[in-house]
């Protein structure tokens, strides 16, 4: 049975932050592998303005390709709708009986999880990541792990403010993301 994290988000676009994340968590908690999934709808993000689905997905396989512990799972762009975590990790578990699943969230979230669609029912199924982050405490009553994630003050929203003002993004994102938003013109203003 393998160790898998979970890690959700737009990844409009992906940085060096998510990657370094990910990376922390697999080794802190001990998984496998951490399956990177590009939101289809995020039920707290609506109205905003993403790149295409398909350039997402192509900006996520460049930033993983040279981690062979991470991967992207296609499976909230394969259907309608919200994308519910509830529905997603449902969904996983039914094709992938065999694995153990963790969603890593933000400390920013973990105050949040009340909320969440189904929050009870999710619990049942899998174990939350709280990504702590220097000056931050997220506190709640649900049973979660947690894992330190060193301080890199970075987001997509800079990195497309950036990209748009024509300001350079070097040891923001990887180059090769870099390279695929300057090749599509995405982020321009």
């Amino acid at each position: 049975m393998k160790k898998i994290g979970l890690f959700g988000g737009t990844f409009d676009p992906p940085h060096n932050g998510h990657l370094l994340m990910a990376s922390e968590v697999r080794f802190q908690v001990g998984l496998d592998e951490i399956w990177f999934i590009p939101n289809h709808k995020p039920p707290h993000k609506t109205g905003k303005k993403r790149a295409d689905s398909h350039h997402r997905v192509k900006m996520v396989e460049k930033a993983i390709q040279s981690n062979p512990h991470f991967r992207i799972e296609l499976i909230e762009l394969e259907r309608e709708g919200p994308s519910y975590t509830v529905d997603t990790v449902e969904l996983l578990k039914k094709h992938h009986p065999e694995e153990e699943f963790f969603f890593m969230i933000g400390a920013d979230m973990v105050d949040n999880l009340p909320k969440w669609h189904r929050i009870d029912e999710l619990l049942q199924m899998i174990t939350f990541i709280g990504m702590k982050r220097p000056g931050y405490v997220g506190s709640t009553t649900y049973p979660l792990l947690f894992a330190d994630v060193p301080a890199f003050d970075v987001s997509s929203t800079l990195i497309r403010q950036r990209m748009k003002q024509g300001k350079p993004v070097d040891y923001l994102i990887p180059k090769a993301v870099e390279r695929y938003i300057k090749e599509h013109h995405l982020y321009e203003s």
